[in-house]
């Protein structure tokens, strides 16, 4: 392709489930001059993911537990994919210290709620929901936020809020925060890369 820059960002997008944040990120940066998906990574056999990354024909890593704990955390894989940048999108395990060290401020996650409040151990998907609605909080949303060794810690980069309203359950509320995701992470994505790429 003539007049492309020599070296597009690549990002390796992790997650553990069906892909549908996965799936937007994509979609948003297909055509991208400057950042492309160049990996999906994935902890989970069968997981929806994995059907999304042959369909759009991006390589994929399925990781072993063992190896990305106590062994080198796949930093060699990703070094040797030319990976600059990792997004956690709906990924269930808690990043080694390897990986934060090597792309320092080069993570980033998406939670679904407004952190502090309702993060940690456990508190991810429907049980995030669960626990919003069962606190009596009249409002939730999104974090966007860098990843460090602590799981939901690291600084905050973007929040977006929705009102809870009366009647909501956790499955409105879900429905509710998906579409803020979909709406706000990809271009929260670009506008970190960018900075960075500019700083």
């Amino acid at each position: 392709m003539n007049g492309a820059p020599h070296h597009k960002v690549r990002l390796a997008i992790f997650a553990s489930g069906t892909g549908t944040n996965a799936q937007k990120i994509i979609d948003y940066f297909r055509a991208h001059p400057t950042i492309q998906v160049g990996l999906i990574v994935c902890n989970k056999a069968g997981a929806g993911v994995l059907s999304i990354a042959s369909r759009e024909g991006i390589p994929h890593i399925l990781i072993d537990k063992e190896k990305f704990f106590r062994g080198n955390a796949y930093v060699d894989e990703l070094k040797g994919s030319g990976i600059d940048f990792i997004v956690l999108a709906g990924f269930l395990w808690k990043v080694p210290a390897a990986l934060v060290s090597t792309w320092h401020k080069r993570i980033i996650n998406i939670h679904p709620a407004l952190l502090p409040k309702f993060g940690g151990k456990g508190l991810y998907g429907h049980h995030v929901h669960e626990a919003v609605i069962n606190s009596g909080d009249t409002e939730s949303g999104i974090t966007i936020h860098y990843v460090d060794e602590i799981y939901d810690h690291g600084a905050p980069i973007f929040q977006e809020k929705v009102i809870i309203e009366e009647g909501d359950t956790p499955e409105t509320l879900a429905k509710k925060i998906q579409i803020l995701e979909h709406l706000h992470f990809p271009r929260i994505i670009e506008k970190v890369i960018e900075e960075k790429q500019n700083s």
